[in-house]
């Protein structure tokens, strides 16, 4: 069997900085921080300490942020939680699925994406409540609009990770602690204080949280965010070459071949006309390279990506690259060789 070690998966290995003090983390993170006792009021310091981390680097206060997890979930509190019948939901329709799923249940209107992924939010009501994605997780496209003047704004900040600051007017917010090199399952989610929402959970006693979320996951996803913060600032315009080195490697060397519009230096979809996605995927699997496809919201059943459709761009053959903080250029050269190849290759097959 082949060691698939290049990874170029959304999913990457949980922060070494994390990863390094796992044990210490879980001797310090076994008591309830929520009940009475010594052992939990030290939990609960080191509870507050990652909310505070969290809200220095995300741009929120430690006493807005709850913790989820389902990640998901934060799609219909933030979202359900601000609208009532008398407001209209506005979102696009290069939205998650989730986002899709929930407006069944409002009065909706979906907004139509350009060609390179923007949406126009200019012509919206103060009665709207708002979806918008601050990074679109299969092309990378930055959406550059801002809704104003509006009843509540739900920012989907689970690609963007820590780039991009939250408008000013946000109401509800979700991070994805993987977006930092964080541990799986776990959902930032934020209220403003300002905001006027609802929780559309019955029966918590004014919390958010339907259940208790793992206090390890906590520390240690508030562990990695801090280093992959400072990782970051040095290694942005590394992320930023390797993007354009594979751009401009895959557009002269690969003919039929269509490059999503995106301006995320970490996120790349490129489609490869006369190539089946899954045959691409699990080749370059078997030759040690791991590679998404299809819509992120349904790849497990290779269903085409709902985002490159509503945008106009190839959706044959597609994959999507992400650029973690890890990947050489070394790597890079060699898995673009071996891209070239397997397109060949299965083309060959037809």
């Amino acid at each position: 069997m082949v060691s698939i070690t290049p990874n170029f998966q959304s999913e990457a290995p949980l922060h070494e900085a994390a990863r390094m003090a796992l044990p210490h983390i879980f001797e310090a993170t076994w008591p309830d921080p929520t009940k009475l006792g010594v052992d939990s009021k030290s939990a609960a310091i080191l509870l507050n300490e990652a909310k505070e981390t969290f809200a220095s680097h995300l741009g929120i206060r430690g006493d807005e942020i709850s913790f989820l997890g389902e990640p998901n979930l934060g799609f219909h509190l933030g979202i359900t939680g601000l609208a009532s019948p008398d407001n209209r939901l506005v979102f696009s329709n290069i939205d998650r699925m989730e986002v899709f799923a929930i407006s069944e249940n409002h009065p909706s209107e979906r907004l139509e994406a350009s060609n390179t992924g923007q949406v126009n939010f200019t012509n919206l009501k103060r009665s709207d409540v708002v979806c918008l994605q601050l990074c679109n997780r299969e092309t990378g496209t930055i959406q550059e609009g801002r809704p104003e003047n509006v009843a509540g704004l739900f920012v989907d900040a689970t690609a963007s990770g820590t780039r991009i600051k939250l408008p000013e007017n946000w109401s509800t917010a979700l991070w994805d602690s993987t977006s930092w090199a964080g541990p799986t399952g776990l959902g930032i989610f934020a209220v403003s204080k300002s905001a006027n929402w609802k929780n559309p959970l019955p029966h918590l006693d004014g919390r958010i949280n339907p259940g208790p979320t793992s206090l390890p996951l906590i520390v240690a996803s508030a562990l990695a965010i801090d280093s992959w913060v400072a990782d970051e600032k040095n290694l942005a315009a590394k992320i930023a070459t390797i993007n354009s080195d594979i751009r401009n490697y895959i557009t002269t060397n690969i003919p039929d071949s269509d490059l999503a519009p995106g301006s995320a230096n970490h996120l790349i979809s490129a489609s490869f006309l006369y190539v089946n996605a899954e045959q691409l995927v699990t080749t370059l699997a078997d030759k040690g390279y791991a590679v998404d496809s299809g819509s992120a919201c349904s790849a497990a059943n290779m269903q085409p990506s709902h985002v490159l459709a509503a945008i106009g761009v190839l959706t044959q053959g597609n994959i999507r690259l992400t650029i973690h903080h890890a990947i050489t250029f070394d790597e890079v050269k060699e898995f673009l060789n071996i891209l070239k190849q397997t397109v060949i290759e299965l083309r060959d097959q037809k």
